[in-house]
């Protein structure tokens, strides 16, 4: 799979104008080597919609040990500039998370991201990550559609959702929470971030 780069990020507003964040790369999670980075990620209290924050590093070590060996999920460390910034899982709705939940469609994927908790924040931060996790899903030129099922009180990935193109297509009950359905088609992705003019 191709690991896409993007270096700008866009700011709310009327021009909508490309503002430079960073370099973003992705590579594959090793659960081993990245268990304790991301063990102190998913259990800090601002990754409460993550559902690990009582997780020990063996139960992180293990969780991402059973992603790895799934046919039907992967995960990933988004790097800002070199350094890990941002965690993502990449999932078949049709087989994982989702399953018998909503009417699939030829070429879904789904996706879960978090961000890398800082003392620091950047503005903008945020929505170059969620941009640049859309870019590396799009690199996949079978993926015709993003679909994600957010906690119905997750109302700030709602909003970056909503920035990226995302449409939110019903309430669903998962076991864990109530959810969200939303999708974001490619065109739907493009045309809320400019393309490739981003």
């Amino acid at each position: 799979m191709n690991r896409p780069e993007t270096s700008s990020d866009k700011e709310p507003g009327k021009d909508n104008t490309p503002r430079k964040i960073g370099t973003f790369t992705v590579r594959p999670l090793d659960p081993a080597s990245d268990a304790e980075l991301v063990h102190g990620w998913v259990t800090h209290p601002k990754a409460a919609f993550w559902l690990m924050g009582g997780a020990q590093l063996q139960d992180v070590e293990r969780e991402y040990r059973d992603i790895a060996a799934h046919p039907h999920h992967d995960a990933f460390i988004g790097l800002h500039d070199g350094e890990p910034a941002f965690l993502i899982e990449r999932y078949d709705p049709t087989e994982v998370e989702l399953k018998g939940l909503y009417e699939a469609e030829p070429g879904d994927i789904g996706m879960h991201f978090l961000v890398a908790p800082t003392d620091t924040p950047v503005h903008g931060f945020t929505r170059a990550v969620i941009t640049a996790v859309m870019d590396f899903l799009f690199a996949d030129p079978s993926v015709r559609r993003v679909v994600v099922e957010p906690d119905v009180t997750n109302s700030a990935v709602q909003a970056l959702n909503k920035a990226v193109g995302f449409e939110v297509l019903r309430e669903i009950a998962k076991p864990e929470k109530d959810a969200l359905l939303s999708a974001c088609t490619r065109e739907q992705f493009e045309a809320a971030t400019g393309g490739t003019d981003r």
